[in-house]
């Protein structure tokens, strides 16, 4: 008999290609995957560790899928992930329910403990997260047309704020060509766009070949046939130089939508935060990019209550904004994190922060508002993605618009899921754009 798993992937995109990954291994093995853990013989959470969010979401997860277990209606849990991986000498103690736990350089291992739990037998592992990158397939579970593609794991560059260095490791890069046959491989399945993505993709190639290789890398990615669209994430503003920039603005299959990560943009709390660069240094790189990329949509993230941040240093980050005019932008209240050194700095209490995150959403809505209507009028690529159950009409994404992060586009038409559309855009509202595709 077939045995079931069902397999709950929380967190980022990196994580969610280490939940494809031991996909792949557990459907290769022959277990089954089914839709939901009531009533399989298995339930897999991959955990993010990274935020108290984060943290306290993973945790209520696995106290839901627990239940199941209680009533006799799921055979066993195993947690693998970042909240695994942070919490090693812990977690069992503090959640008994599980059944197997697997540390981020683990993952492989799962099929090894989805087999003990069957066998009512406790699993544990946690290999070296500093270790090489496993090169292991995975099912895709994206699309219908894009993918992520995941040039690197962990960190080298230790914000004072950020656990990620403690739970994913050093930095590390995939080898090019392992990169290239993915890719390929991705592209002979009908995907279109790829999504660049590791914790810091600026730093690419320097542990592995000794200098930084994302340029060389974009270009091979773009003479790979079938693929359309590349999307940079996670570019950080440090690393920039004119070779880079000059890639993006003259590569036609890169997507001119740059994801940079600035988290302030005051000196003082910069430096504090061990964040290369000053506030000068990130408004003299938007402008240059600005001016030399054009139609550039800008994605950042904010951290706003960092330790440092008196009105004075919050002003001038809202000040900031309203001058720099960033498209796309995701705000967190500062968030201490154990093992960081942050976490022992002063800082503003916890309900100042989230009121001045929300400050800034409130300052950011009219500019990314103003953003998105100046689409209407205009006729714009789509990647078509489907329809939409609501409103009936076809669903898909503009270059500025990343999946799951952004707004999106749905307009009346034929496209099919998966094929680029002409859509003249009609109206905007809340984000999104409605139309009608053009002949």
């Amino acid at each position: 008999m077939e045995h079931t798993f069902a397999l709950i992937s929380l967190g980022c995109a990196k994580n969610l290609v280490n939940s494809e990954q031991m996909l792949y291994l557990m459907s290769e093995a022959g277990f089954a995957l089914v839709p939901d853990p009531d009533g399989a013989d298995l339930a897999i959470i991959n955990t993010c560790g990274f935020i108290d969010s984060a943290k306290s979401e993973a945790i209520d997860t696995i106290l839901e899928v627990a239940e199941y277990k209680k009533t006799g209606s799921l055979g066993g849990i195993i947690v693998t992930g970042c909240l695994a991986e942070r919490y090693k000498d812990s977690i069992e103690r503090e959640l008994p329910e599980i059944d197997a736990v697997l540390g981020v350089g683990s993952f492989t291992d799962i099929v090894k403990a989805a087999e003990a739990v069957l066998s009512r037998k406790h699993y544990r592992a946690f290999a070296d997260n500093s270790a090489a990158v496993d090169e292991i397939p995975r099912v895709v579970s994206t699309g219908p047309s894009w993918a992520y593609l995941r040039i690197a794991e962990g960190c080298n560059n230790f914000c004072a704020f950020c656990a990620i260095p403690l739970i994913r490791g050093r930095y590390r890069s995939r080898k090019m060509e392992n990169i290239l046959e993915e890719a390929k491989d991705l592209a002979a399945h009908g995907i279109k766009e790829l999504i660049v993505i590791a914790q810091d993709i600026t730093r690419y190639g320097t542990d592995l070949y000794g200098h930084r290789c994302l340029v060389e890398l974009c270009r091979k990615l773009s003479e790979i046939e079938g693929i359309e669209w590349i999307r940079l994430h996670y570019l950080y503003p440090d690393q920039f130089d004119d070779e880079l920039i000059d890639e993006i603005a003259g590569n036609e299959k890169i997507v001119k939508y740059l994801d940079i990560p600035i988290q302030h943009i005051n000196n003082g709390i910069l430096k504090k935060m061990n964040r290369r660069g000053t506030g000068d240094d990130i408004r003299a790189l938007f402008a240059t990019l600005r001016a030399r990329i054009p139609g550039l949509v800008l994605r950042t993230s904010l951290i706003a209550g960092l330790p440092g941040e008196g009105e004075t240093e919050f002003e001038e980050l809202c000040a900031f904004l309203k001058e720099a005019r960033i498209e796309r932008a995701g705000v967190f209240p500062f968030s201490p994190e154990e093992g960081t050194p942050a976490a022992g700095m002063p800082c503003v209490p916890p309900e100042e922060a989230q009121r001045r995150a929300d400050l800034i959403m409130e300052l950011q809505a009219p500019i990314m508002d103003d953003f998105t209507q100046s689409f209407v009028g205009k006729t714009i690529r789509v990647l078509c993605e489907g329809r939409d159950e609501e409103s009936g009409l076809l669903v898909g994404r503009s270059y500025a618009d990343s999946p799951e992060i952004d707004g999106s586009v749905q307009f009346e038409g034929f496209c099919p899921p998966g094929e680029f559309a002409k859509v003249r855009i009609t109206s905007a509202e809340d984000g999104v754009l409605y139309g009608e595709e053009a002949t």
